[in-house]
C-alpha cells in the first residue's frame, strides 16, 4: 500500500493507531525514489534513516503532523555525518561535524531525512545541468529538464518519492523547479529562516525554504524552519505565527496586483493564457485585479548577475584545498595547491562566475558595478514597498516557459540569468513567493504561477495559493497522467 500517496491527517492518524511504522514510510520512500529513477538524489541516507525511524517507534506519536515523515534535503544544506557535496567535485568526499539550523529543527520535529538531492553546482545555474553528478531529470518528461538549482529537490516531490523537501532560492532556485515540474514552491522573506549550515553562494540573496506537493504542507513545514538564531545575524526576530491560519478563508476584497513585464511578451502565449484564467477567477471571486507597472524589473537580471557573482567570488574563496573537500598530491607550492585545487574541483560554470564577480569586486570596479547595483536594488525594494501600500499581492508567471530538453545547448551564458528572469526581483527585494501549479501547456508540461507578497506575509500567499488550489483541482501527479480531477 502507498501510504505516502495519502493526505498527511490519514498518515498521521495511521501512525498514531499504531497502524504503521515510520519504517514503512522510509521503506516505501526508497522504492519509490529506486522505482522514479531521475536522478534526484546524490547521496541516500539509508542506514541512518531506518535507525532513526526504529528509535521513533519507541516513542508516543505526537499531535505534530510531521512527525515520522521522510524528507529530502538539497545538497548545500550540511548535516552531521551525511555526505554534503554541493554537487561538486571540490566536496564530493566532504562530512560535515555540524548540522545545519534547519537540520536542527526538522530532527527536532522528528522527520527523517532520507537523502541529499541533486542540483545545480554551487547552486550556480537553471536547469541543474552543471551538476558533477549529472542532471535530474523532469519527472513529467525525463527528456526535459527539472530546473535549478534545486532541481532535485523538485524532481522528488514531483515524482511523489516524499512528500517532503528543503530547496534554497538565490535568484529563483526553490519556484522556477517548482514551475518546471508542477509543485508547490515557497521562497520566504529574507531573514525569515536561518542560513546557519547553507553553504553560501550570494549571502544578502540566499533563503532555504519548503518544496511540496500542495499548500496545506508546505505551509507546515514553513511553522517549524522559521525562527531567530543567534548563529545568524540576518536572521530576524517575529512573533511565533501559524502560516495554515488563513488557508480555508475566502478571498473576497483581497486587491492584487499583476505587473506588466510579466505579462509582457517574453512570456510565451500558452503561460499568459493561462495566467489570464487565473485572474478571471480571482475577479468572479470577489477580488480586484489590476495591471501595474514596477519600475527596475528589466534590470532584475543585470542586477543579479553584478550582486550575485560578486557575492560568490567571495564565499568560494574558502575552498582552497587545505581544510576541507577536494586537494591534489604533491603541489610545488601554495599557489600549485590553489590553482590545480580548484582547477579540477570548481566546475566550467563555477568558475566563469568566479572570475567574473572577482572582476567586478576589484578595485574600482566595486564602487562602478557593485555598490551601483546594490543601490538600483534598494530603488527596486522601495518600488515593490509602494506597491504594497495598495495591493495586498502580486501574481505573474513564474516562468517565461516550459520546461525545455536536457540536451538543450549550455554554450549561452545568459541563458540561465535569463531562466530567472521573472523570479530573481522577488530576491532581490528580500519579499516572500511561492510557486503554485495553474495546469499544463500544450505538451502537458506544468505552468506555474508566483505569488508575491509583502515582507513577512507568507500567511497572506497560502490563502490565495489554497484558495486557486481547491478552485483547480489539478491532479499533479506525473505518474498517473491524468490533467484534471
Amino acid at each position: 500500500m502507498k501510504y505516502l500517496d495519502k493526505k498527511i491527517e490519514e498518515i498521521h492518524k495511521l501512525l498514531k493507531e499504531k497502524k504503521i511504522k515510520p519504517i514503512d514510510l522510509v521503506e516505501e520512500a526508497f522504492q519509490n525514489i529506486e522505482n522514479s529513477d531521475c536522478n534526484s538524489y546524490i547521496t541516500l541516507n539509508k542506514e541512518e534513516a531506518r535507525n532513526v525511524a526504529k528509535e521513533l517507534e519507541k516513542i508516543e506519536v505526537e499531535d505534530n503532523l510531521l512527525f515520522g515523515l521522510p524528507i529530502a534535503i538539497k545538497d548545500n544544506i550540511v548535516t552531521k555525518g551525511l555526505r554534503t557535496t554541493c554537487a561538486s567535485h571540490i566536496l564530493d568526499n566532504f562530512i560535515p561535524i555540524y548540522d545545519a539550523t534547519v537540520i536542527e529543527k526538522i530532527k527536532k520535529n522528528h522527520m527523517i531525512i532520507i537523502g541529499k538531492t541533486n542540483m545545480d553546482e554551487f547552486a550556480m545555474g537553471s536547469s541543474s545541468r552543471t551538476s558533477y553528478f549529472g542532471a535530474p531529470t523532469n519527472p513529467w518528461n525525463k527528456e526535459k529538464i527539472s530546473g535549478g538549482s534545486s532541481g532535485g529537490s523538485a524532481s522528488t516531490i514531483s515524482a511523489r518519492d516524499v512528500l517532503f523537501a528543503l530547496g534554497s532560492d538565490t535568484g529563483g532556485s526553490i519556484r522556477q523547479p517548482a514551475s518546471y515540474t508542477g509543485i508547490v514552491g515557497m521562497k520566504p522573506t529574507y531573514g525569515r529562516i536561518s542560513r546557519y549550515g547553507l553553504i553560501a553562494f550570494a549571502s544578502s540573496l540566499d533563503q532555504i525554504g519548503p518544496m511540496t506537493k500542495n499548500v496545506y504542507e508546505n505551509a507546515l513545514l514553513l511553522n517549524i524552519l522559521v525562527g531567530k538564531d543567534e548563529k545568524d545575524l540576518t536572521s530576524v526576530n517575529r512573533e511565533e505565527e501559524d502560516f495554515t491560519r488563513f488557508i480555508g478563508k475566502n478571498i473576497k476584497g483581497l486587491k492584487i496586483g499583476v505587473p506588466n513585464y510579466f505579462m509582457s511578451d517574453i512570456v510565451s502565449k500558452d503561460i499568459k493564457n493561462k495566467v489570464k484564467e487565473i485572474i478571471k477567477v480571482l475577479e468572479e471571486n470577489g477580488a480586484t485585479v489590476d495591471f501595474i507597472d514596477i519600475k527596475y524589473l528589466e534590470n532584475a537580471v543585470t542586477l543579479y548577475q553584478i550582486i550575485a557573482m560578486g557575492e560568490a567570488s567571495s564565499n568560494l574563496a574558502r575552498f582552497d584545498g587545505i581544510r576541507y573537500g577536494h586537494s591534489i598530491k604533491d603541489p610545488k607550492d601554495i599557489d600549485d595547491l590553489y590553482f590545480r585545487t580548484r582547477s579540477e574541483g570548481f566546475g566550467e560554470e563555477v568558475k566563469r562566475r568566479i572570475m567574473v564577480g572577482s572582476y567586478l569586486l576589484s578595485g574600482e570596479n566595486a564602487k562602478i558595478y557593485y555598490n551601483k547595483a546594490l543601490s538600483i536594488r534598494d530603488d527596486m525594494r522601495k518600488e515593490f514597498k509602494n506597491a504594497f501600500q495598495k495591493y495586498d499581492l502580486l501574481i505573474g508567471p513564474t516562468t517565461t516557459t516550459t520546461a525545455y530538453n536536457l540536451s538543450d545547448s549550455m554554450d549561452d551564458p545568459l541563458k540561465s540569468f535569463l531562466d530567472d528572469v521573472l523570479v530573481n526581483p522577488v530576491n532581490m527585494a528580500g519579499l516572500p513567493g511561492l510557486n503554485l501549479p495553474i495546469g499544463f501547456d500544450k505538451e502537458h508540461m506544468p505552468i506555474g504561477m508566483q505569488i508575491i507578497g509583502n515582507s513577512f506575509e507568507e500567511a497572506k500567499i497560502y490563502q490565495l495559493a489554497a484558495f486557486l488550489e481547491k478552485k483547480l483541482k489539478l491532479e499533479l501527479d506525473p505518474n498517473r497522467g491524468e490533467k484534471n480531477v
